[in-house]
């Protein structure tokens, strides 16, 4: 019953009615590869903090092309787990001249092995790790407003102060 008094009718099924998607309907957005500094370990009460500061980067794809700007960076706590949580803060420059901030919240399980990996310029291939985010970029700029609009999601690789991101767009 609505708030008018009309019955409503179901239209179909439930969304718990219905059979799960094998697999999530994205499009590929763009890659970004990230230079960045040496770390910068730091023990806490709540784990070691690794900083990682942006040296400049590019993005490449099929909806955006641009570059990183200097600054920002990537955050990761490590905690008793192991499991790296991740904060990273980012400008982009869009090859059309569009400034978008970027954010990203996420995950990092690498193996037991990988920082000695890492420190020793060797790359964690994807299928050796978990490093999964969930970029937000947000800009006013009308030709990508879409942006603030859609979810996203980035799949990543570690290599030595280089972090490569391939970021998709979930339709």
């Amino acid at each position: 019953m609505s708030t008018t008094g009309e019955t409503i009718t179901e239209a179909g099924p439930a969304l718990l009615e219905r059979e799960a998607l094998s697999a999530l309907p994205v499009e590929h957005l763009f890659d970004m590869g990230v230079e960045l500094e040496p770390v910068q370990l730091i023990p806490t009460a709540i784990g070691t903090v690794l900083n990682y500061v942006a040296k400049g980067g590019t993005v490449e794809g099929p909806r955006i092309k641009g570059e990183v700007l200097l600054g920002g960076g990537d955050g990761l706590v490590v905690g008793t787990d192991q499991v790296g949580r991740v904060g990273v803060r980012a400008t982009l420059r869009t090859d059309d001249g569009v400034l978008i901030h970027y954010t990203a919240g996420g995950v990092i399980k690498i193996p037991a092995d990988g920082l000695q990996r890492l420190e020793a310029g060797e790359r964690l291939p994807f299928e050796e790790t978990y490093v999964r985010t969930t970029p937000v970029l947000e800009t006013n700029d009308e030709r990508y407003s879409w942006l603030s609009e859609s979810v996203l999601v980035g799949l990543n690789e570690l290599s030595q102060n280089h972090i490569d991101y391939r970021v998709y767009r979930v339709r």
